[in-house]
């Protein structure tokens, strides 16, 4: 199987007095790792890269890997600018990582010429497999199905986190079977992993995530009333995780967890009081 399976948990990087809070995310890492994930994100949109310096984000895909003891990690790496985020890459390319995670450039909107371009490139450059993803919604440009079929021909492209919305090219990409796609909005996880997908990356399996790591299990097994109980149950917090922008929410539950401070770095700002009164609501509907 590839190791592009199962449930992936793409990291908060906490913060404790605005500086990077390295102690809290090995804790985080540890616990991820006991509660049966397949692997882990590092710097992915989760974790804020855009509000790091070039140092943190080093110290933190460092730390990931230290502290995962061999469980999977893909760094995430973006930038519109070419040359640096070559230079970037190369760096990664020293460090044992399962893969990269990248996106389209992000404003500069280029043709489907130019994404076709930009992929095969940096495949060419990498030592590391790269997962595409593919999230117009912040990177600004879709990515027609024909371009991610042109770029599943390179032996280094073989996964893609699939954030387009499309139910259509989503199945597409399944049955073409070349890459592993691994859903990314999270409302979607149980449908792609019915349709054929091989797992998820998901920023609400942050919280509870032996659940989702479940609800992949019974998918595989064929456990389908299972799995569908276990995502019914979790659908009302996926909902609630992503009613504000993502990172804030999940910052909130962990820090209510004691799991790491309630931080982030602008211009994200923190979770709503609305949202802590839907999440305490929540939290009392399960309890009892």
């Amino acid at each position: 199987m590839s190791v592009f399976s199962g449930i992936w948990i793409p990291l908060v990087t906490p913060f404790a007095d605005g500086a990077v809070d390295h102690a809290a995310l090995r804790g985080l890492v540890k616990s991820y790792a006991q509660a049966g994930v397949s692997g882990l994100v590092a710097l992915g949109t989760t974790g804020e890269p855009a509000a790091l310096d070039a140092g943190e984000r080093e110290a933190v895909l460092e730390t990931v890997l230290q502290a995962a003891d061999g469980l999977p990690v893909v760094a995430g790496l973006a930038d519109e600018h070419v040359g640096h985020l070559h230079a970037a890459l190369a760096r990664i390319n020293e460090l044992p990582v399962a893969g990269v995670l990248t996106p389209a450039p992000c404003y500069v909107r280029p043709a489907q010429a130019g994404i076709v371009r930009h992929f095969l490139d940096l495949a060419d450059a990498s030592a590391k497999p790269l997962v595409i993803y593919d999230i117009p919604y912040r990177t600004g440009v879709q990515m027609e199905l024909q371009t991610l079929l042109t770029l599943a021909a390179h032996p280094r492209i073989q996964a893609i986190k699939d954030c387009a919305g499309s139910v259509e090219k989503t199945l597409a990409l399944i049955l073409d079977g070349r890459l592993r796609v691994l859903a990314g909005d999270d409302i979607n996880i149980l449908s792609t992993l019915c349709l054929g997908g091989s797992g998820a990356i998901a920023a609400s399996a942050h919280v509870a995530p032996a659940e989702y790591v479940g609800i992949h299990q019974d998918v595989a097994d064929g456990r389908l009333a299972e799995a569908r109980m276990r995502f019914h149950a979790l659908a009302p917090a996926i909902a609630a995780l992503f009613s504000e922008p993502n990172p804030g929410p999940v910052k909130a539950v962990l820090a209510g967890m004691g799991l790491t401070r309630d931080e982030v770095r602008p211009p994200m700002t923190p979770a709503s009081t609305e949202f802590r009164a839907k999440w305490r609501e929540l939290e009392t509907r399960r309890a009892h």
